[in-house]
Order: structure tokens, then C-alpha cells, then sequence
């Protein structure tokens, strides 16, 4: 099994910075890529990034282009999530996942999911 564990979330005024991390871990570790998702309240699940774990390429919901960098620390097995000039609608938990196949975006396609953390973007 699988093991994501997320951290760094917090409250931050519009405009501030956060970095997430997610720390992956088990012996069936060996995905193919791993991205963030983030849920509203009252929203579904949406798309933010991801990145081919071995090769580093990396997509971006248009929402965020620009503002959030995703990146990983193979040696590490961690994620992370740089979000830069946040704003008020960034406001949601966000979600470290890893998928087996080449990244998606789709919820359902991931294998495998952390609890959350809560970012919270308010004056």
C-alpha cells in the first residue's frame, strides 16, 4: 500500500505565499506521476498540477498557471506544491494523489490519495 501524507497548508492573506509538501510512502511505490487536487466546499474535486515523476513534466489548470509550481524530490518521495500570489478563491483542501499511468485530469484515474490540508486564503 500506499501512504500520502500532506502538510504546509494554513491560513495566508490574498496575495501571500504557501508551499504544500507530501510525503509518499510504501513498498508499492513506483508511480508514474503525482499531482494536487483541491476541493471547495459545496465544489467537486478540481485539477491543479501535475508532474511525470520520472521525467518531470508538468501541467497546470489554467486557474493557477503562473502562480503555482509543482515539483518532487525523487530521492525524497515528496511533492510539492509552491503557490505564490494566492487569492481568495484558491481557499479549498488540497490533495496529494499518485497514479500508476501517465497523469490525468480526472479524479477517478488517481490510485491513491492523501487526507488533505486546508489552505485558506483570507484577509
Amino acid at each position: 500500500q500506499v501512504q500520502l501524507v500532506e502538510s504546509g497548508g494554513g491560513l495566508v492573506q490574498p496575495g501571500g505565499s504557501l508551499t504544500l509538501s507530501c510525503a509518499a510512502s510504501g513498498r508499492a511505490f513506483s508511480p508514474i506521476c503525482m499531482g494536487w487536487f483541491r476541493q471547495a466546499p459545496g465544489k467537486e474535486r478540481e485539477f491543479v498540477a501535475v508532474i511525470g515523476w520520472n521525467d518531470g513534466t508538468t501541467r497546470y489548470a489554467d486557474s493557477v498557471k503562473g502562480r503555482f509550481t509543482i515539483s518532487r524530490d525523487n530521492a525524497k518521495n515528496t511533492l510539492y506544491l509552491r503557490m505564490n500570489t494566492l487569492k481568495p478563491e484558491d481557499t479549498a483542501v488540497y490533495y496529494c494523489t499518485a497514479r500508476r499511468g501517465v497523469g490525468s485530469l480526472r479524479p477517478e484515474d488517481y490510485d491513491f490519495w492523501g487526507q488533505g490540508t486546508q489552505v485558506t486564503v483570507s484577509s
